[in-house]
């Protein structure tokens, strides 16, 4: 009813208040005389030209106006936050993908198409301050300190691969171990946003013989051009490895202990948002659902490394 008033005050007429509405005009006319009822009191006088209101009338809809408007704000606020639920806000830590995550969002994108995905990289130091301020909604990281109110679990894994010079003696071998790497530098790049690997494994694979940590401050690409340069080798998760390749170093797996680097998503426990539960849901069902891999013959875990999509140097 309130509509149609205020529209037959902007107009000026029950006729072009019905017209700017696209309702009959005796839809108005109707609408008017049930507040007028209520109210008890004649908010418009009626002609043949139009209506005008009265001074009652134009006392009450000043007071009445400010309060109407503001609701109609309130609800435009409430649509836009409506859109911001239908948005699932992802950053990626220092974690190139691999195939779950690929075929969590596939999976995702298929059950809720009316939720739109944005895909980011995050500082590591930025990482739970970003989640906590609501900038991120869930955040898939190698490692994190203790995160109050957040939740995190381990949603899936990926076998790691070491970068050698290719014309170093151990390039023929399918597979490699950490003792086999025992007297090179492992050159670690750590930029501004930190390292691209969990430093905390690598200081497990430093300690149980494998190759001394070098940091390095150079983004990835430069740390790959010094390997093949012979000055150290290098690791990467198998999607990275998978995508990269350089004509003067090539790409090995891994096998043994500490050979595997465990990628996990932390999320604000307080986000209100059900696309965030939904998508957490879904990552675990699937991480659950996995099959056991059967242990990979070294042809396996070697294939695919060549030819690369794309040159790192």
């Amino acid at each position: 009813m309130l509509t149609y008033a205020f529209a037959a005050v902007d107009h000026g007429s029950m006729r072009q208040a019905a017209r700017a509405l696209r309702v009959q005009e005796s839809s108005v006319s109707r609408n008017v005389v049930k507040l007028e009822q209520q109210l008890d009191i004649q908010l418009f006088e009626r002609d043949v030209r139009g209506v005008c209101l009265t001074k009652t009338g134009r006392a009450w809809i000043e007071i009445v106006r400010a309060h109407y408007d503001g609701l109609l704000d309130a609800f435009a606020e409430r649509v836009r936050d409506n859109k911001d639920a239908k948005t699932l806000r992802i950053g990626l830590c220092w974690v190139t993908g691999g195939e779950f995550l690929k075929r969590l969002i596939e999976r995702f994108g298929k059950l809720y198409p009316d939720v739109r995905l944005t895909i980011e990289d995050v500082p590591s130091g930025q990482c739970l301050s970003a989640i906590r301020r609501r900038r991120f909604d869930l955040v898939f990281t190698h490692h994190i300190s203790t995160a109050k109110f957040c939740s995190s679990e381990v949603f899936w894994q990926e076998r790691l691969f070491v970068l050698l010079p290719s014309c170093h003696s151990l390039v023929e071998r399918p597979v490699l171990r950490w003792s086999d790497l025992a007297d090179m530098p492992l050159l670690v790049p750590v930029g501004l946003e930190g390292p691209p690997s969990d430093l905390r494994l690598l200081e497990r694979i430093a300690t149980d013989g494998g190759p001394a940590i070098h940091k390095c401050r150079a983004n990835q690409a430069t740390v790959i051009f010094q390997v093949g340069l012979g000055q150290g080798v290098t690791l990467a998760e198998a999607s990275y490895a998978r995508t990269v390749a350089t004509d003067s170093a090539l790409w090995k797996p891994l096998r043994g202990k500490n050979s595997v680097s465990s990628i996990r998503g932390v999320w604000l426990e307080s986000n209100p948002k059900r696309a965030v539960l939904r998508f957490v849901g879904l990552a675990k069902n699937m991480a659950e659902g996995s099959p056991r891999r059967r242990r990979a013959k070294p042809a396996e875990l070697f294939r695919g490394l060549r030819p690369a999509s794309r040159n790192a140097t």
